[in-house]
């Protein structure tokens, strides 16, 4: 009954895994939420790779299927932080710059 599916796509060991939605159809009247930021790394995506992992998404699905996520939440335990806080700010506005560039694309 779920609505919407979250998926790791960002990290290096997930980004491949997109080509699997060109053979497995979405449900109908569901959404995938694809990953579109890691949060294994330190490393702040640039907003045009951010666009272009939306965009990819989108050609395969359906710009309407779809919302650009984060491979998985930020916080990794009150002992163990992979990423400092201000860069997952700064990973957080390039999702917001990056799906901006993406919705410009897919919706103009």
């Amino acid at each position: 009954r779920a609505g919407a599916y979250l998926i790791e796509a960002a990290n290096p060991r997930h980004e491949h895994e997109w080509r699997v939605w060109e053979e497995v159809k979405l449900p109908r009247g569901k959404v995938l939420v694809p990953g579109v930021i890691s949060h294994a790394t330190n490393i702040v995506e640039h907003p045009e790779l951010v666009a272009e992992r939306i965009v990819r998404f989108a050609g395969v699905l359906g710009r309407e299927n779809l919302i650009a996520g984060t491979d998985c939440g930020f916080a990794q335990g009150p002992f163990h932080r992979r990423v400092h806080p201000s860069i997952m700010w700064a990973k957080l506005e390039a999702l917001v710059h990056g799906a901006r560039l993406a919705s410009r694309q897919l919706w103009s």
